[in-house]
């Protein structure tokens, strides 16, 4: 499992990094500088993460480590193609293990070294249906990514890819509990509304339902806002709908 690979104290300190932050993207900042810091004390050597998130097919540097992290990941965002996309793409690690050696993004390697960077794995995170990240770890030096490292930050994508899910689900199941409870209270607004012309009018409910829609569209106004007025010209009290969670 990849929580017990990294430490039940990584994990716990994923955990509440998710749970102290207000969005995706501030989440993946903070989860840049853990991985970064934790990776480095492993290796004994200084390690930086960039972030690129991936939505509707367009990736981006959104976070990393430090500027020296950012600087490094939009180097590859510049020219579109590079370990941490291509690890996007395949939906697995990307080792980049040597910048002088490896010749499949020459471009890419040469402005790396220009940088000082030696080395880099690419380590793609899941996020939901419209969305994934990667994290892009840079080495100063080769030799640095062994395997056990590799292992390392896969788990920490693993374990944060799934917290991720799981608060993505959350809050598309409390949207759309918040859009039921709003749906049934304009609609009990609407036909208490149209119980009132049903009593001043003496007609019917469709008949009523009629004359809610008429006004409706000569007004330009939603039938729950029209319906609204109808309550409020009935009584000086606030009319509620008790839908209490």
């Amino acid at each position: 499992m990849a929580n017990n690979a990294i430490g039940d104290d990584a994990a716990l300190h994923l955990q509440d990094l998710l749970l102290g932050t207000e969005n995706v993207e501030d989440f993946l900042g903070r989860l840049a500088e853990f991985s970064a810091a934790a990776l480095s004390r492993t290796t004994g050597t200084e390690i930086d993460c960039g972030v690129t998130l991936q939505r509707r097919k367009r990736t981006m540097t959104v976070a990393g480590s430090s500027p020296r992290a950012v600087t490094l990941d939009r180097i590859e965002q510049s020219l579109g193609d590079g370990p941490c996309i291509e690890a996007l793409r395949t939906k697995g690690v990307v080792l980049l293990a040597d910048v002088d050696t490896d010749p499949r993004w020459p471009e890419y390697q040469r402005q790396l070294a220009a940088h000082g960077c030696r080395s880099t794995l690419g380590v793609p995170l899941e996020i939901g249906d419209d969305a994934a990240a990667a994290l892009n770890f840079f080495g100063g030096d080769t030799g640095i990514f062994t395997e056990d490292i590799i292992a390392e930050a896969a788990g920490f994508a693993d374990l944060a890819g799934r917290a991720l899910r799981l608060a993505v689900r959350l809050g598309t199941f409390q949207s759309r509990a918040e859009d039921l409870q709003a749906a049934m209270e304009h609609r009990t607004s609407i036909n208490l509304a149209c119980g009132v012309i049903m009593a001043q009018n003496r007609c019917s409910q469709d008949e009523a339902m009629a004359i809610l829609t008429r006004v409706s569209s000569n007004r330009n106004q939603k039938l729950r806002d029209v319906a609204a007025d109808v309550l409020r010209n009935l009584t000086t009290e606030e009319v509620r709908t008790h839908f209490d969670a």
